[in-house]
């Protein structure tokens, strides 16, 4: 299992976490993602290596903005 935390920019409410925690969660492997609205901290678990290519494709396929 790894475990990868990212922060991401413009989240303003649930629906906006939902939506985030959706793309990012149909990244292959990726097993629970949880999304803290007031930080914009997003903690993915998997059971293989997810790339941070893969993360920022998935945030701004949600139309948000991977910050690191």
């Amino acid at each position: 299992m790894s475990t990868l935390t990212v922060i991401v920019s413009g989240m303003t409410c649930g629906h906006c976490a939902s939506s985030v925690r959706e793309e990012v969660g149909s990244i292959p492997d990726v097993t629970a993602v949880d999304v803290e609205l007031g930080s914009g901290r997003v903690t993915i678990d998997s059971d293989g290596v997810v790339e941070l290519d893969a993360v920022k494709a998935a945030v701004e396929e949600a139309g948000y903005q991977l910050v690191r």
